[in-house]
């Protein structure tokens, strides 16, 4: 049945659009001052005209971004359709989102809701789990001259303390605090200083381990690395978090990161330790005969060391600690490890690899519970601890199974299902019962009826012959007739999965009679280590070839034509869309590349850029500079070349992904094109990555980049009835 505000595109007329493109079209761009600035690389020359770009604390380049943004703003308010979108997102984005609960041993929950166009979610906190939940945590009541997130928070095991991290304007910088869950109160105690950071309670609620930087000096100082230093610290509730104690650092290795988790009994502590963004090493020390105030309490066990895998602890039962892994099995398998002989040799093999790829396990009720992908989707299993295969949980439709909740000693599993047409909705599940089915707890109600849509998955032959899976999602009634304005999303790398999910941004897409498409490229986590390391390093040109397969697959099948078809990604998939056009701009009429990884020869030089060598290479390195050359946005933009209309988003707090790498590339790409179509750069402000946006501000970004792809795709979007 169509939906009563879907109205089939009849907007303007197309003399009227043609003209708006046109007055667009002709708007220059502000003009970019250039540098004589040639850096030698290897022994190769490399122009970069626009380091000046780099130093975004100026008043030049804060006048320059100003200006890029007022000239954005006259093509994207100009746009036809562009009410219409915002009336439709905002329709969209108004139903109760709620989160996976954090759970306690009293019985206590703390979970997030927004009840639809709220800026922040909430923390509500149930004391029990029948009881009426209660507003602990409101972040949009908190007064501050910047937006204000929550990015992190644990409830401790008695239930009396939520501690919290605050984040300011999207950044990854953090502060953690503590609420009394009876009272509603802070305690008089605040962590700085944090990033990359988990938190994880003692079992006895006396505190938590965290990670955290040094203090930056009273005084600037070129020597002074933010990001290097880190130390793992216990803080004990009550006292002065400057006193906290160290437990975990690396002094002759001062890029290495720490992560912590415990056990639930209180005996184990599990030590992480990361030094890029792939592989790591896994500790682990009791805790149960030591004090966790003393630094470096009970020696550390070494499960695995040398940085040659992934370790991820699911949980333990005594003495034996259970631990999900990739080494010897590129698909993932769980083992397990008696602390008294943890070597390798040792290690039993509790769940096997198999055609499925583990994505996630935990101990819930003495079972083990395993996410793992079948495909790029979700599928949800149920173990024995000696491997035996108890149950398959179904999930309702092709989708993906967003976390997975619940206690060792508890009966109840907690799981989050969304798919390409269905937002997520939350369920609970009896394991103590073999024959328990799925109940709902928590049903989302959207103006977007997925009954009206159809997902389809295929797969694209690739340059060498791989095959690559494609999600295609639409109105039931397409007619594949290549007329069909689509966006193809992709990201590949840093073994990150693209599964079926529910945008907002897609529905409105779709519901405007758009078809919106996802590419699982090599380089991402869908199939493996395998397959992630198909996609990186000197590998990672088959990223950009899978993409560029994927857009041929969806004009041969009928689905658009170049002149129809828009390319996004974003931060890793930023980059690739770069790539992407500079290599094939005629397979698009669009392009978004969105907080991207544009300068691939000086991005380990900025933020934690360093730790993605394990994905990129070094551009220190002469073949992978040789590589890194070869792709990168930035150098391979080719003067007269006829880009697609590109729209570049940034963020001016974005501590991941530096704003200077999208600063860049947009002077280098308006500076070349040879076409008519426009290059925009919108640059968000007091915001960061992505993380944390707020509502009214994901709408206007929404509205912005639905209405250019909508304009340079031939989509018409008619106003919501």
């Amino acid at each position: 049945m169509t939906p009563t505000f879907f109205r089939p595109a009849r907007g303007l007329p197309a003399a009227a659009l043609v003209a708006a493109l046109a007055a667009a079209a002709h708007a220059q761009p502000p003009d970019t001052r250039r540098v004589d600035h040639v850096d030698t690389l290897h022994g190769v020359e490399i122009a970069d005209p626009y380091r000046w770009l780099e130093d975004t604390d100026t008043s030049e380049i804060r006048d320059w971004v100003a200006r890029q943004n007022a000239h954005a703003r006259a093509h994207l308010d100009a746009l036809p359709g562009r009410d219409a979108l915002r009336e439709r997102l905002t329709a969209l984005w108004d139903y109760e989102r709620q989160g996976l609960p954090a759970l306690s041993a009293s019985g206590a929950m703390a979970f997030e809701r927004n009840s639809g166009l709220q800026e922040q979610p909430v923390i509500l906190f149930r004391a029990a789990p029948d009881a009426a939940p209660k507003v602990l945590l409101d972040p949009n009541a908190m007064k501050a001259d910047e937006p204000i997130s929550v990015s992190d928070f644990a409830l401790s095991p008695d239930g009396r303390i939520l501690a919290y991290a605050l984040s300011r304007s999207g950044s990854d910088w953090n502060r953690i605090r503590f609420r009394r869950t009876d009272t509603g109160t802070d305690l008089d105690e605040t962590i700085a200083r944090v990033k990359f950071s988990g938190i994880a309670w003692t079992a006895d609620s006396s505190g938590i381990f965290y990670s955290r930087y040094p203090d930056a000096p009273a005084e600037a100082h070129d020597d002074f690395d933010p990001l290097a230093g880190q130390t793992l610290r216990f803080h004990r509730l009550g006292t002065p978090p400057a006193d906290d104690p160290v437990v975990r650092a690396a002094e002759d290795h001062p890029r290495r990161g720490f992560g912590a988790g415990t056990s639930e009994d209180g005996r184990w502590l599990y030590l992480y330790d990361w030094e890029g963004t792939r592989y790591n090493q896994l500790h682990v020390q009791r805790l149960d005969d030591a004090d966790t105030d003393a630094a470096g309490a009970g020696e550390p066990i070494a499960i695995a060391t040398g940085f040659d895998a992934d370790y991820s602890v699911v949980g333990s039962r005594g003495d034996t600690i259970f631990v999900r892994t990739n080494r010897d099995a590129p698909r993932g398998r769980i083992v397990a490890v008696d602390a008294d002989r943890p070597q390798p040799d040792h290690w039993r093999t509790v769940v096997p690899e198999s055609g499925d790829v583990l994505r996630d396990a935990r101990i819930v009720n003495g079972r083990i519970v395993v996410h793992a992908l079948r495909d790029a989707a979700s599928v949800l299993r149920v173990f024995d601890l000696d491997g035996t295969a108890l149950r398959d949980i179904a999930l309702p439709e092709l989708g993906t199974v967003t976390g997975i909740r619940g206690r060792a000693d508890g009966g109840a599993l907690y799981y989050g299902f969304t798919s390409a047409s269905r937002p997520t909705a939350q369920y609970r599940i009896d394991l103590a019962d073999p024959d328990s089915e799925p109940a709902s707890l928590h049903a989302p109600k959207i103006a977007f009826d997925p009954a009206a849509y159809v997902t389809r998955r295929g797969f694209a032959t690739s340059r060498d012959g791989t095959r690559i899976p494609v999600l295609v999602t639409h109105r039931a009634d397409l007619e594949r007739d290549g007329s069909n304005p689509t966006v193809l999303y992709g990201y590949g790398g840093f073994d990150i999965p693209l599964t079926p999910g529910f945008r907002v941004s897609a529905a409105a897409w779709m519901q405007s009679g758009g078809v919106w498409a996802v590419a699982n490229a090599r380089g991402g986590g869908e199939y493996g280590s395998q397959w992630h390391d198909a996609g990186i390093r000197d590998n990672k040109p088959n990223t950009f070839e899978d993409m560029i397969a994927v857009a041929g697959w969806l004009t041969h099948n009928g689905y658009t034509a170049p002149e129809h078809l828009a390319l996004h990604g974003a931060s890793n998939g930023g980059m690739m869309v770069g790539a992407v056009i500079n290599r094939r701009p005629d397979l698009f009429a669009a392009a978004v590349p969105a907080v991207g990884v544009m300068d691939m020869l000086r991005f380990h030089r900025f933020t934690i850029g360093w730790a993605w060598t394990s994905d990129y290479g070094d551009p220190e390195d002469a073949k992978d500079f040789k590589t890194l050359r070869g792709y990168s946005p930035y150098h391979n933009i080719a003067p007269g070349t006829e880009y697609p209309a590109t729209l570049v988003t940034t963020a001016d707090h974005d501590d991941r992904v530096a704003p200077a790498h999208s600063y860049k590339y947009t002077a280098r790409l308006q500076r070349a094109q040879g076409g008519e179509a426009p290059i925009l750069l919108r640059v968000q402000t007091q915001s960061g990555h992505g993380a944390g946006k707020g509502t009214s501000t994901r709408i206007l970004e929404w509205t912005d980049i639905l209405a250019f792809l909508a304009t340079h795709t031939g989509l018409i979007p008619a106003a919501s009835e």
